[in-house]
């Protein structure tokens, strides 16, 4: 192991190992891939760090024991396969990188267009590849804010980078061009297009044809039984335990954001505990068995209000089995506490698995689009020898600010010792453009020590990110993979449910606890 290794706790499940340069990065990488410690989860290269994860604090402790002993000359052998993107050069941020470079937007796309780009690493969303050049210094700085929305296909420049999005997503990348080229099918043998090193060349077209492709839905198309969408509600998603070990190949951990409560509903109606349910956001939902099945609420405590086929109304418990026979509605009203629900049926929801899961996955595009008015649902058959469970009891509501305890970041000594304070301080505010990437928080903006780029590294969820605006970014199960802001704190993962009810308007105060860390922060 070199001298110069720097290993940052993130959180309390992963460390963040920094190296000399992007051989080492790459040996490290090779090792733990090939040969796993037991209970490593992920592991995810950048240009400078690995990012390990694993399944408790004790793993990530011997991960790390181990990294420190780890020989990293050998440098692994890269596929360097050519692939050539067809590219429009007409992306909104031209102009601008054009007076960072002081070039003319012609010899802008000359220089983009003229070299030839090595595969580094994958990362951020699956098919986002990492794009670099070793023949000259050039570094264009992200945006101040980064866009909520990159469309699909565009193409950006981003610190020493390029890359092109898979698919629309948020990024602070400067765009400079668009292509039609799919970076990511999932149903490839390879989903990925470009893959690390592999070498790349963009070629400058006028026009570039456009392809659609119909959208995976959650609808059935023709059996029996089952439910009906009768209304959607707000964001209701398909929903497990979600995607991990794949962060790798930029796909991100998904699933559930309060795991528990999908837990406690799947155990409620005698399922497994990674059987599909559906996330449902506030209020609105309104489903009718075409079967008789058996269902439980957890999460939120929204009203439950069964109609029956006469009209009949009866309030049934959350967080408590019951029957919902064929014919028969249930709506979820407005929760009196928490803000997302997890409704699991008995035998689970049947919709294809993508990459190990059932789960719909927002920033990636995987697994199946949001419910819609019309859906259809099919329920598996239930399991042999399952029973329905007791009623558990639920965590008690949060009473004033919802407190969250974290680690130190890796990067909190890019902050001043004002902002350190600020952030365990400060009430801070979800705000209404919170999703399931992330809390964004209002407050008081944390003052950064050092204002230079981050280079890309590898994000957990639970991580406070902190962009330009210093406002932070409480990152949740459909985090991207890799970031380039840096992380003031890691909420620890046992808290990470109790942010997942958080609705906009709530506050939240952070509570330091850095010997939660499995190592000592540098």
């Amino acid at each position: 192991m070199p001298e110069n290794v720097r290993i940052s706790p993130v959180g309390d499940r992963a460390i963040l190992v920094e190296l000399p340069g992007l051989n080492q990065v790459l040996s490290l990488h090779a090792l733990l891939k090939d040969s796993p410690v037991p209970g490593q989860v992920d592991v995810v290269a950048a240009a400078l760090t690995v990012l390990v994860t694993a399944d408790s604090t004790a793993t990530a402790r011997r991960i790390a024991a181990w990294v420190k002993s780890a020989d990293l000359t050998a440098v692994p052998e890269r596929n360097d396969t050519l692939t050539v993107i067809d590219t429009s050069y007409e992306g909104e941020d031209l102009n601008a990188v054009a007076e960072l470079m002081g070039l003319s937007r012609e010899a802008v796309v000359e220089y983009h267009s003229g070299r030839t780009w090595t595969a580094a690493f994958g990362g951020f969303a699956p098919g986002f590849t990492y794009l670099s050049r070793d023949d000259d210094d050039v570094s264009i700085p992200r945006r101040a804010t980064p866009r909520t929305v990159v469309p699909a296909g565009a193409v950006a420049l981003g610190g020493k980078y390029s890359a092109v999005y898979p698919r629309p997503s948020p990024g602070g990348w400067q765009l400079i061009g668009r292509t039609t080229a799919q970076m990511w099918d999932p149903t490839r043998r390879d989903p990925a297009l470009i893959s690390s090193g592999n070498r790349v060349r963009f070629r400058p077209v006028r026009e570039i044809v456009e392809l659609s492709q119909p959208p995976v839905n959650a609808a059935g198309v023709s059996f029996e039984g089952g439910l009906q969408v009768v209304a959607s509600g707000f964001q209701t998603t398909v929903q497990d335990l979600g995607r991990p070990g794949m962060a790798d190949i930029g796909v991100t951990g998904s699933g559930a954001l309060d795991r528990s409560a999908l837990r406690r509903a799947n155990r409620l109606v005698g399922n497994a505990a990674e059987a599909a349910g559906l996330e449902s956001v506030h209020a609105g939902l309104e489903l009718q068995a075409m079967s008789d099945q058996v269902i439980a609420v957890s999460g939120a405590r929204p009203a439950l209000v069964v109609s029956a086929v006469d009209g009949a109304q009866r309030l049934v418990p959350s967080e408590a089995p019951f029957a919902l026979l064929a014919g028969e509605r249930i709506t979820l009203g407005t929760p009196t506490v928490g803000f997302r629900s997890y409704v699991a049926f008995r035998g689970g929801i049947e919709v294809p698995v993508v990459l190990g899961s059932r789960s719909t996955d927002v920033l990636s595009g995987l697994g199946p689009m949001p419910l819609a008015t019309g859906d259809r649902l099919r329920v598996s058959a239930m399991r042999t020898g399952s029973a329905v469970a007791n009623p558990e009891t639920p965590p008690p509501a949060p009473v004033g600010a919802c407190v969250l305890r974290y680690v130190p970041g890796p990067r909190a000594d890019w902050f001043s010792s004002a902002a350190l304070d600020s952030l365990a301080e400060e009430l801070w505010t979800v705000t209404a453009a919170s999703n399931r990437l992330g809390l964004r928080l209002d407050g008081v903006p944390l003052e950064r020590r050092i204002s230079r780029e981050l280079v890309s590294e590898g994000t957990v969820e639970g991580a406070i990110q902190v962009p330009p605006s210093g406002r932070p970014v409480l990152f949740l199960a459909d985090h991207p993979v890799t970031g380039g802001y840096p992380v003031i704190g890691v909420v620890l993962s046992a808290d990470l449910d109790k942010a997942a009810q958080l609705a906009p308007g709530s506050t939240i105060r952070f509570h330091p606890c850095p010997e939660a860390g499995p190592v000592a922060a540098p």
